[in-house]
Parts: C-alpha cells; sequence; structure tokens
C-alpha cells in the first residue's frame, strides 16, 4: 500500500499509488534538431510496430556497436568502480560539494517536519565514485502520535546514526530488479514481449486481462489499478484470487497508470517459467554475479543494528498495526507476500545500486561479468509509450522525468524512485549515476510529500558535469533557478545593409514546454519583436530554423552555431537585440550558455564580444559569466 507514485506522495489506509501525480510532462522525439537516427521514442514505436521482438538486437542503437565499445571493453576487463576527486570523474568539485550539501538541508525543517531522519548519497561518472556521504540518523524515532502528531525519540546513546554502507529498504526500485530479470529471460527465449500474460499464467484472465501483454505490465500500460490491498487477505490462495478477480479499468494499451500490480503479476509470470522464487532468480541472477553483496530480499535478523528504520505502522496512515518497521520490509503487500515481491522488498546500499548503474551503463556487464546484453539495456531505455507523452517509459525504467531527476533529465536518462524516500538515477549521455537513498517515512509517512531532495540534488549534481566551451573560457550561462529569467542585450546598432547578421554559439537543455531562450529585436528597448534564427550543430548535420525566434527542450549536449539575419526593415535604423531566457515551471534542465557573440555586415563589424569595449556594453540581467 505504501507503494511509490508520480510524485511519491503518502497514501493513505486504503488508498493505493497514484498515477503519476506531479510528473514533470515531456514532448519531443528525445532527439536534438538535427540529430540523425533513431531516437530512443522513435525506436520504441518502431519496435512495437515489429512486435517487440526481441531479437532485433543487431538493429538497435549499441546493440552490435555497444559490444565493442570502450566502457564495455573495460567493464569485460574485470576494472570495477574506484573512489577518486571530482577531478579524476570529470567534475567540478564545487558543485559536488553542494550535493551532499543539498542533501543535508533535508534534515531540517521541509518545511514543518524533516523529509528524512537520515540519508546517504552517493554520485559518480565513468567509475569513479566522486562523492559518497553519509549523514543524520539511521534510527532516531522510537514511536509516534497520530493523533497528536508527536513523536518518541530514542535517547541520543540508543540513536543509529546513518553510515555510508546503511542498508535501506528500496521500496519501488525493486521494480528495476523484477524488470532485469524479465528481459534476461527474453534473451533466453522463455519469455515473449509482445505475449499475452495469460499464455504463462492461465488464470490471468477476465474482464479483458487476457489481452495484456508482458510488455504492458513492464511500461505501466496494463489498464489495471494502481494497487489492491493483498496485506488482508489471511492466506497466499486468497491473495491470488484477488489478483486473478482484478479487471482492467482501462482498455489495455490505451492508459499509463503506475501500477504495483503489474510488477506483482510479473513475479509469478517469472516464477512460472524459471521455476524458482524471485529472491533466488535476484540472488542467482543479479546480485551474486555482480557482487552485491548487500542486496537481497528479507535481510537476516544480523542486518538489523545496519539497517535503516522506516515507519511506525499503525491505522488510519497504515493498513498494519506493526508498531517500528525496522529491518522487515515496509510495504504492507510485500510484508503480506512473505517479503518477496516483485514490487518491493528488496534491501540494499547505495554502493551496490551504483554497481548496478555502472553495469547498465557498460552495456550490462560490470567487472567481467555480465548480466544483460547491451541491446537487452537499450531495450530498458526505450521509450514504449509514444503515446503518453510525459510518461516516458522503459521496461521497468523511468525516462526523462524531471520531477525527481530535476536538470539530469535528459531524454538518455533512466531511474526510478521508492515510497521510503529511494531513488537512482543514470544518464548515459554523461556517463553518470547519482543514488539518494532517505529514511523519509521515518517515523510517519505523512511528515513528507513529493521529491524536493530529489530534484535538488539533481539539479546540483547535473551542475557538476561541466559545459566547457571550445576556447576554454567562460561563457554567458542562465542558471538553474525554477522560475527564474533574464536578459543580456546588445548595446544599440545601427547597420548599413538589409546583410547584417547576428552569430553566436549556444548551448540548451530546459524542460520542453517550461523553459526556453529567445531572440528578440526592438528599435526603443520597450518593445520586443522575436527575431528568426537557425541553428547547426557543431558536429554537423542539417541546419535547423526557428521561426518564433525560441528554442527549447534538449540540444542533444553540443553547442550550436546560431545565426540571425537582420532583414531589410532594420537597415539604417538603430536596433537593439537580445537573448532572454525563461523558466515557468517547477523544474529546471542544465540551463542556456550563449558565447562569442557577434554581429556583421559584410564591410562591417557592428559588435564583437571578444572586444574589451563591446563586451563592457552588454547588459545582462540573470546570466552570469561561467567557465563551467
Amino acid at each position: 500500500m505504501a507503494s511509490d507514485t508520480g510524485e511519491d506522495g503518502a497514501a493513505g489506509a486504503g488508498a493505493g499509488a497514484g498515477a503519476a501525480g506531479g510528473r514533470g510532462h515531456s514532448a519531443g522525439d528525445g532527439q536534438g534538431p538535427g540529430r540523425q537516427g533513431l531516437s530512443r521514442r522513435r525506436l520504441g514505436a518502431r519496435l512495437l510496430a515489429l512486435g517487440g521482438v526481441l531479437v532485433l538486437h543487431s538493429a538497435l542503437p549499441g546493440g552490435s556497436a555497444a559490444a565493442g565499445g570502450p566502457a564495455e571493453r573495460r567493464a569485460l576487463q574485470g576494472l570495477r568502480l574506484r573512489y577518486g576527486s571530482a577531478r579524476q570523474a570529470g567534475l567540478l568539485d564545487r558543485h559536488l560539494e553542494e550535493v551532499a550539501d543539498e542533501a543535508r538541508r533535508f534534515l531540517g525543517p521541509s518545511p514543518e517536519h524533516p523529509y528524512y531522519a537520515g540519508a546517504v548519497v552517493l554520485a559518480g561518472r565513468g567509475r569513479t565514485i566522486a562523492l559518497h556521504r553519509a549523514m543524520g540518523d539511521a534510527v532516531r524515532y522510537a514511536d509516534y502520535d497520530g493523533r497528536t502528531d508527536r513523536v518518541r525519540e530514542f535517547p541520543a546513546a540508543e540513536r543509529i546514526a546513518m553510515a555510508e554502507d546503511t542498508v535501506f529498504d528500496l521500496a519501488s526500485l525493486t521494480k528495476l530488479f523484477t524488470s532485469i530479470l524479465a528481459v534476461q529471460q527474453m534473451e533466453r527465449g522463455r519469455l515473449e514481449l509482445e505475449a499475452p500474460v495469460r499464455r504463462y499464467l492461465p488464470l490471468f484472465t477476465g474482464g479483458g486481462k487476457e489481452v495484456i501483454t508482458v510488455r504492458q505490465l513492464l511500461t505501466h500500460t496494463s489498464g489495471l489499478r494502481s494497487w489492491a490491498p493483498f496485506y488482508k487477505e489471511p492466506t497466499r490462495e486468497g491473495r491470488l484470487r484477488l489478483l486473478w478477480s482484478v479487471q482492467p479499468q482501462e482498455t489495455p494499451g490505451t492508459v499509463y497508470r503506475y501500477s504495483d500490480l503489474n510488477l506483482i503479476t510479473l513475479q509469478l509470470l517469472l516464477e512460472q517459467v524459471t521455476g524458482r522464487t524471485l529472491d533466488v532468480l535476484l540472488r542467482d541472477e543479479i546480485t551474486a554475479p555482480l557482487g552485491m553483496q548487500r542486496t537481497r530480499y528479507n535481510p537476516p535478523r544480523s542486518w538489523r543494528r545496519i539497517t535503516a528504520a522506516t515507519e511506525v505502522q499503525r491505522p488510519p496512515w497504515s493498513g498494519l498495526d506493526r508498531g517500528l518497521v525496522w529491518g522487515e520490509v515496509h510495504d504492507e503487500n510485500a510484508y503480506a507476500l512473505g517479503g518477496v515481491a516483485g514490487h518491493a522488498g528488496v534491501f540494499g546500499t547505495a554502493f551496490d545500486l551504483a554497481v548496478l548503474a555502472r553495469a547498465l551503463l557498460d552495456g550490462g556487464v560490470y567487472a567481467g561479468r555480465r548480466i544483460l546484453r547491451p541491446g537487452s539495456v537499450e531495450l530498458l531505455f526505450t521509450d514504449y509509450n509514444t503515446s503518453f507523452p510525459g510518461d516516458d517509459h522503459g521496461l521497468g525504467f523511468e525516462l526523462y522525468q524531471h520531477w525527481y531527476m530535476g536538470a539530469m533529465a535528459t531524454p538518455h536518462s533512466a531511474g526510478h524512485t521508492g515510497f521510503t524516500g529511494t531513488s537512482l538515477v543514470l544518464d548515459p549521455s554523461t556517463d553518470s549515476f547519482l543514488v539518494l537513498l532517505g529514511n523519509s517515512v521515518h517515523p510517519v509517512r505523512t511528515w513528507r510529500a513529493g521529491s524536493a531532495p530529489r530534484v535538488a540534488v539533481g539539479n546540483r549534481f547535473a551542475r557538476a558535469v561541466p559545459v566547457r566551451t571550445r576556447h576554454g573560457g567562460p561563457a554567458w550561462f542562465s542558471g538553474i533557478t525554477p522560475g527564474a529569467s533574464g536578459t543580456l542585450t546588445l548595446p544599440p546598432l545601427t547597420p548599413a545593409t538589409a546583410s547584417a547578421r547576428l552569430r553566436c554559439a549556444v548551448w540548451w537543455d530546459t524542460v520542453p514546454g517550461e523553459g526556453a531562450f529567445h531572440l528578440e529585436a526592438s528599435s526603443d528597448g520597450q518593445r520586443w519583436e522575436p527575431l528568426a534564427f537557425s541553428t547547426l550543430r557543431s558536429t554537423g548535420g542539417t541546419r535547423e530554423s526557428w521561426p518564433r525566434g525560441s528554442a527549447g527542450g534538449w540540444s542533444g549536449r553540443i553547442w550550436h552555431r546560431l545565426e540571425a539575419p537582420l532583414t531589410a526593415a532594420w537597415a539604417g535604423r538603430e536596433v537593439r537585440l537580445r537573448l532572454r531566457h525563461t523558466a515557468t515551471g517547477r523544474y529546471v534542465g542544465r540551463g542556456v550558455y550563449v558565447d562569442l557573440i557577434r554581429v556583421a555586415e559584410p564591410a562591417r563589424l557592428l559588435f564583437a564580444e571578444d572586444r574589451p569595449a563591446d563586451a563592457a556594453r552588454l547588459e545582462p540581467v540573470g546570466w552570469t559569466r561561467s567557465s563551467d
């Protein structure tokens, strides 16, 4: 019942996980302007048209080619994660430190109660873990009174401080492991992505369930409701009857709804086709090969002192009356299922999640041990939900979600959250990974809502990945403050001909529909009109036109050459030009950079930012000079 929702919101007794409220909606096909080849959105659509057959590995980006890529070659050689400096990871130290500062900030009122009692944050790039910090308490609260909203804390001597190797109830991050196990069975020919679930579970029928496919379970498009109270059934038989009786609320494939029932069904399916229970599959197929020694279902009693406590469970906020949950699974349904469930129940550490992240970023292999083919990893990260913009979803992995990834969100980013306060984000475009584990339901789920810490650390970590100019010097930077705007205004200029042009280099990453940069012109500095421009990627390709004078979304982490003609209407007239950035939503991307602004006509250079006198006449409001 305490399953993760789109906004990771609190769920009261009898209220299941909702349909991803609060997600940052996005548009586009995940490609920068002029980018050639298949995008992940178009790839997902193409695979669906072909029936989603997994044998198409050779047609996948990173399929046969990735097998010989440098990252995978290093992983196959047995290289492992290492601890190192920000510089060794290709990160910026001062921004990396702010990742820890942001995580620590939520130990205080957020806004009234602490968001979590403690947290562990881990961030890295390539094979280097550059940040791994523990803060706060793993065990702090002994009891909670819902009538007065007061807690009883353990005496100071009995509290347990958070440690870097603290074990957490990962909650819905479990879904990622279940999804990986499913794709492994597809590789082995035991499971087909587009097959109806009833082929493997004959009792999974009724009310339209018979047409639900394996893919629809993995992408939350089955039409099943979000949740069902399995914990109310005293026997396993009763819990299975409840699942068999559930009917789709909408026609499968016509709606996106995040549902624990999808992954519980997938668990039963996997156990049927393999003859092994899910906990054994997890150990044999993922954690043992990768050396993830602190990741498992049902941790032993001896782990309790190194495990973060979760909630004081009592009605009405919980469906069960268990008191302080510590060392056992928090999710009521997973608890009722014996601690082993497809949607929740896995415990693990930040380091172990970093190992999993590295394996996926390296095409399914870590330290010489392979758990997936490179093409299968691509399927995990391919958007199959092209019909549901904003709910981008691979096989088990959520994609491009600003609502918890923050500025780390790109069309290539993948991850998931967990109701207990956990999250994992991978960004293949920068070869980086971020883990934030917090015990945010300790002492009670109602003390926090939303994903503010996740967004905050995601923003700061994205900032730690530098954006470099070709000349190595600073560029104008818009910043990454939500709701901010600013202008960068050139001094008055008077072109003599109709051949004048503004040129500059520009790099941008904004939330689609909620952030953009604009190029504008004015005769008096008061009334501004858009100035059409075009951009060309620094790596070549086709020039892209922006007739409305604005661009936004994802540009591919590549500099573009911007060119804007000043039409004949401005010949012989004084004109002022400006670049304006806007961020109108709750979330932001990595921001906008502008460099080497010039205005010229065939016989004359009207303005050149690299001339000190001209640069001094620029009027920045909300823009700053930044070398990173």
